[in-house]
This record gives structure tokens, sequence and C-alpha cells, in this order.
């Protein structure tokens, strides 16, 4: 027995339509449509869910052809539609299932098999630009909520017949759909393994959206890093396929995990190769810039003023004197405070409406940072050291690599105000071990670095030309290295 139905369907049409009501109770958008097909006429049953369905699909291509049927019906076999895909089964589980996916079911009185028809239609929005990865060259195509498109989207990049596509479900009342794509001669079959593996063992009610997933199944759920890739760009996905990582597509989400990740890729971009090497190669060294200030400026302002102050330059040290003068507080709370401050602003932008979040963003930190130095709560000094951390996270072009930056810059801050600059300095070192021992899907985070691959450095903090990039980079642990041929003298 299932939930009190018993396993199969049966021969009784009536039976059938009996344990369907007793299963399906308070479901009003659950639609039992009787019909008599066939010469001579036989009772059929056709259930479907109005609310996940195509309309015009089982009007056009289901119910009139039943209805003008005029030979002998037999068997549920025996019936012929003009639908894409079908499938029969005779196990209750399956038919819910199926029919909770927006398929509808077609019951014949005498058979114990059921017809499942793909009427899915389920109200999604249009293909639309990426709203957070925005690109100036790159694709204005960004993935939706519906895995058929994504996988579409994907395919329409790379029409190849290498490109695999193993699909699973995760959850026990959401069966979630999700999708295994790769280049089945590029990635390594035990990343893929390790993967399917970790997914088979999810064992929740559902997975709502990627972001859950990622959590279930990273390597390790302690740490502040990300050890996949988030996207919600197809050109990003398909860059990465191309590269021997696996690509998880996750039904009713509008962005798509990659992995096996370093810590490398998270500081870059598409917009990277379809830019000039020099100014690609710029840009990566200025995020990196801005990793090392959005962790280690506002804890070096407090171990200088706090420790140190014998490193500042006598005409600095004394503006920096006179615009603390008025201010009660350590450096240590003085930081807090507008660190603090600058998050709540920044969640305050993102809840509220977009044309509100950027005048609250803008005119809140305006106001709020010259009411709080002309109250003497805070100095000139501290509001220029957090605008320019601000500004320093906000280049870091993947959200969560930028999040755990931030999470980041408070232990430095209290180890600063503790130790000084021998806090910094342990401080960085534990980050640095931490990035060293991270793996994503068993591979280094800290791949070509540490371990060192010299080969891949040419796509790391500079990107050389492309056509020298011959080889796909170790740290995604391709079976096949060769991505280029030697064409260019």
């Amino acid at each position: 027995m299932m939930n009190g139905i018993q396993q199969t369907v049966t021969h009784s049409l009536d039976m059938n339509e009996q344990t369907l009501r007793d299963y399906f109770t308070k479901t009003p958008d659950l639609i039992y449509c009787h019909l008599f097909i066939g010469e001579p006429k036989k009772r059929a049953l056709l259930i479907y869910l109005n609310t996940l369905v195509d309309k015009n699909s089982i009007n056009n291509n289901i119910i009139d052809p039943l209805l003008f049927e005029t030979k002998q019906i037999h068997t549920i076999a025996d019936i012929q539609l003009p639908i894409g895909s079908k499938s029969y089964t005779t196990k209750w589980e399956h038919v819910i299932q199926r029919v909770f996916q927006g398929e509808t079911a077609l019951f014949l009185d005498g058979d114990d098999h059921v017809l499942l028809l793909d009427t899915q239609g389920w109200p999604q929005r249009a293909i639309a630009e990426p709203q957070i990865e925005s690109s100036l060259k790159g694709s204005h195509q960004g993935f939706i909520e519906t895995c058929e498109k994504n996988i579409a989207l994907i395919r329409r990049y790379l029409p190849h017949q290498q490109l695999k596509i193993e699909e699973t479900t995760v959850g026990r009342r959401g069966h979630t759909p999700v999708a295994l794509l790769y280049l089945e001669d590029v990635a390594h079959p035990e990343v893929l393994q390790e993967l399917k593996d970790r997914i088979e063992q999810v064992d929740v009610d559902t997975i709502v959206n990627t972001g859950e997933l990622m959590q279930y199944i990273e390597d390790n759920p302690f740490s502040p890093f990300p050890q996949f890739l988030l996207t919600e760009r197809p050109d990003a996905a398909v860059s990465n396929l191309l590269q021997g990582r696996i690509v998880i597509v996750v039904d009713r989400s509008p962005s798509v995990m990659i992995g096996p990740m370093t810590f490398i890729t998270f500081f870059q971009t598409v917009d990277d190769y379809s830019t000039r090497w020099m100014i690609a190669s710029f840009l990566r060294l200025l995020r990196l810039l801005a990793f090392f200030m959005a962790i280690f400026l506002p804890s070096a302002y407090i171990a200088a003023l706090s420790f140190h102050y014998e490193i500042i330059p006598l005409n600095l040290l004394l503006t920096v004197g006179e615009s603390r003068e008025r201010v009660p507080l350590p450096p240590i709370l003085e930081a807090i405070l507008m660190e603090l401050a600058l998050e709540m602003l920044r969640e305050a932008g993102l809840r509220l409406p977009a044309p509100i979040g950027q005048t609250v963003g803008i005119v809140g930190g305006v106001v709020i940072g010259q009411a709080a130095v002309e109250a003497g709560i805070v100095s000139n000094i501290m509001v220029v050291i957090v605008s320019l951390t601000a500004i320093a996270s906000f280049i870091i072009p993947n959200p969560d690599m930028s999040e755990s930056i931030r999470l980041l810059r408070f232990p430095m801050m209290i180890a600063a105000s503790l130790f000084g600059l021998v806090g910094m300095v342990i401080g960085f070192m534990l980050i640095i071990g931490h990035l060293i021992s991270l793996e994503s899907l068993g591979t280094p985070a800290g791949s070509p670095f540490a371990p060192t691959r010299l080969r891949d450095w040419k796509d790391t903090l500079l990107r050389f030309p492309l056509w020298m990039m011959r080889t796909r980079p170790l740290s995604a642990r391709p079976t096949q290295l060769t991505r280029q041929k030697k064409f260019r003298k």
C-alpha cells in the first residue's frame, strides 16, 4: 500500500477513479474528464492538474482525436495521439508523480495500463537578461526557472554529441528534477561519479533552489568560501563545460551550479575572454587588489591607530588626529559601527523596490555618514575607509565570494584591535592555510598555486592571449587536455 492506496492500477475504471478521488482530496484543480472512445464505445478517463498543463494541447491533441476515434480500441496501446512524448505504467506511484509534474494520465476501462502524456504548461517567465551577472560584450540571455529551457540555452552554445545529460530527482515530497551536464570525452569519470553519489545521498523533503543543493553536497560546509560556482549566464556555463567541469541544472531555479571550482575562478568573468588580454589582465589584478582591500583595509586602519601609529607619515598622522579629536569611541568600535551601518544600508537597498532601494543606498549613505561625522561619532578618515572597502567588495564579480569577503572583514578587525599587525598577519596566514586545504569535489581549491601547476598560470592572475592557451586547466581534471591546435606563429 502507498499512503493508503494500492500499488498498481486495476482493470476497473470505477475502482481506479475511486482510488484517485481518495488520494487527491481537497485538490480542486484536478480535472476528471470522462470520455467514450472507439467503435463500439469504450469508457475512458482523462485526469490532469488544471494549473500545470497546456489546455490547448489537451483539447487539440488529446480530447479532439479521442472523440473522433472510429476504430475499435482493445487496449490502451491501440490509442494513437499526435503528442510529443508518452509512456505507459501500471504503478500508482508513477502516475501520481507524473500528474504533479504537469502530465496527463489516460485510463481505459478493462486495461490496467495508464498512458502518460506530456502536456506540461505551467506559468513561466520569458528569457531575459541576467540581473546580477551583467556583461558588456557577452550574451544578454539568462537562465530561467524551467530546467528544459535552461538545457536548451546550453545546447544552443554547444550543439555536440559529446554533451551528455543525466537526470535524477531530489526530495521525497517535491521530487525536484536535477540534470547533470558534461562533455563525456572531457569530464573526469571519478569527479562525475563523486557528484552523482553526493546528490543521491541527499534525503530531504524538497530542494527549492540551487543554493540549497550546493550546501548539501559541498566538501567543507564550515568554510566561509564557496566551493561551487552559481551562475545565471549560459555562456559562462558553457565555458566551464569546455574546460572539463560539470554543470548541475536544478528545476525551478534561475541559476546553475558548476564544479569542481578553484579559488581563482571566482575572480574571472565572461568579459575577460571578450576583451584584449592586456585589459583583461589589468582587471583581474584590480579584482585581486580589491580582495585584499575589502578584507584588510579596516583592520589596517585599526592596527595603525591602536598599535603602530609610528608607521603613519607625520602630516597624515596630524590630519588623522585632528579628525579624531571629537570622537569618543576607540577605532575598533568606530569601524564596527560604520561597517554594520553599511551592511544594513546594503540589505535595505536589496529588499526594497529598485527605485527606492537606489535612493536609500545613496542618500542614506551620504546623510548618515555626514551626520555621524558632525555628531562626533566617527571620523572623516573612517568614512573614507568604509567607502573604499565597500567599493572594493563591489568589484568582486561573484556574489558568493563577495559575501564571504564581507564576513571575513569582521574577525580581521577584531584580530587587529587585539594584536595589531601581528594579528593581521596571523589572520592572513589562517586564510591562506584554509584555502590550501579546501577542496571542491576532491579538487584542491588553491590550484594552480597550491599545488603548483605552471601550465595553468596562463589563465589566473593574468590572462594570456587566447591563442596561447592551448590546453584545458588541470584544476578541472579534464581527461582530454588539448583545447585548440597551434595555428599562430
